[in-house]
């Protein structure tokens, strides 16, 4: 393996999705209070998982297929998604 690339460890971590990969119609946030605070393209939704918000395109949901949207660290750190859980 090459010196520049490791991998982080993250045994023992508990995945409360159905996937722990792919994205699936459950995860996406229908809160308009939430909806609110972000502008969204036609063709994009937003999800949560145990790591946080992000967008994703509606063609991603529900294909059984991993999301790279989901999974891609340096994109949800560029949305910089500041959202406020509204009670």
């Amino acid at each position: 393996m090459a010196k520049g690339f490791q991998k982080k460890h993250d045994t023992g971590r508990a995945v409360t999705t159905k996937t722990a990969y792919g994205t699936d119609s459950s995860m996406i946030i229908t809160d308009e209070n939430i909806l609110n605070q972000i502008e969204l393209k036609n063709d994009c939704v937003l999800c949560k998982d145990d790591d946080g918000y992000y967008i994703t395109p509606k063609t991603n949901i529900d294909t059984g297929l991993a999301d790279p949207f989901r999974h891609c660290l340096d994109y949800r750190k560029k949305l910089n998604l500041n959202i406020k859980e509204v009670e």
